[in-house]
């Protein structure tokens, strides 16, 4: 293996690391065989590549470095000082390239992949596990990387592509999220055991209008839902706490600080009172990032598992 002098001008420093990513990695492959070999002939002959294209690419990437990475002896080759230092970090990008590459297949594979699932936080306590328990009745070996969080922190995710699904409420109308309704939930307005409407069953919400109120922290889709249905009702709730977690409102409730519209309770909590009120309800969809090309196995399967879901998503 001759060097012959190129007309192609070496990368400078100042070059593009993407301009340099492009030009050797092609060729990284090559070189490692080539070192583990320490002969041009043999490693053409274990990598099933012509002897020519392998010595035109040795060639090619010690002029683009602008190094000798071999020094020659006859038909063997041996690796130069500069060369040994370029051949760990070959074999360490190479290793990670392999490593990500069966992540990635292992992720897809239709009977064991990765479904990343994201839900709100109300949902976690009952619903989201049910789900997962019928889904892997039928796919016991998929693996789920769960994620819990607000509604538009989940969206934002999505977009990243750090989700492949989320359940989340309001359902969201967006040109690059694709959404379906899968269910409604009924909200309840929480009052103090003591308070003068906890002798109710349903209330209007307008007669909630003089009463002081603990939501959730601007950005949670029930703080949107719960600031649309009162003015809906004709009024601004006058705000005492804004927190991130339902039970937390419902204990605050219970302490007489304000009262609260929330789902269900899991399990009731004494010292409150759960009063029903005529439109009081929040939708809850799935959404995935729409154009994102085509789903894994694993993610169609429980993508179509959601959508069977429609109208019986939540617990009885």
């Amino acid at each position: 293996m001759e060097h012959k002098n190129s007309s192609r001008a070496r990368l400078s420093p100042s070059s593009d690391t993407e301009d340099i990513v492009t030009l050797l990695a092609p060729r990284l492959a090559y070189f490692a065989g080539v070192a583990r070999t320490e002969h041009v002939t043999r490693a053409a002959q274990e990598m099933q590549v012509p002897q020519s294209t392998l010595s035109r690419a040795m060639v090619r990437l010690e002029a683009d470095l602008g190094v000798d990475l071999f020094a020659r002896r006859g038909r063997t080759v041996a690796l130069t000082p500069a060369g040994r230092t370029f051949l760990a970090s070959v074999e360490r990008a190479l290793a990670d390239i392999e490593r990500a590459a069966e992540e990635v297949r292992a992720d897809a594979d239709p009977t064991g992949g990765k479904v990343a699932f994201g839900f709100l936080h109300t949902l976690g306590t009952e619903t989201v596990p049910g789900l997962i328990r019928g889904f892997r009745a039928d796919h016991p070996r998929v693996r789920f990387s769960l994620v819990q969080n607000y509604g538009e922190a989940m969206l934002e995710r999505l977009r990243a592509g750090e989700l492949d699904l989320c359940l989340t409420s309001p359902v969201p109308d967006a040109p690059d999220l694709e959404a379906r309704r899968l269910d409604e939930q009924r909200l309840r307005l929480v009052v103090p055991g003591d308070h003068r409407l906890a002798g109710r069953r349903r209330i209007r919400l307008a007669e909630a209008a003089d009463e002081t109120f603990v939501t959730l922290e601007p950005g949670y889709g029930l703080r949107r839902i719960t600031d649309d249905l009162c003015a809906a009702a004709g009024f601004r709730p006058r705000i005492a706490f804004e927190g991130e977690e339902a039970e937390t409102l419902r204990g605050l409730v219970q302490a007489g600080l304000g009262v609260a519209l929330l789902p269900p309770p899991t399990v009731a909590r004494p010292g409150v009172v759960e009063l029903t009120a005529p439109r009081a309800v929040r939708e809850i969809g799935v959404a995935w990032l729409a154009g994102g090309g085509p789903d894994t196995p694993p993610v169609a399967a429980f993508k179509r598992f959601l959508l069977s879901r429609r109208g019986h998503l939540l617990p009885e």
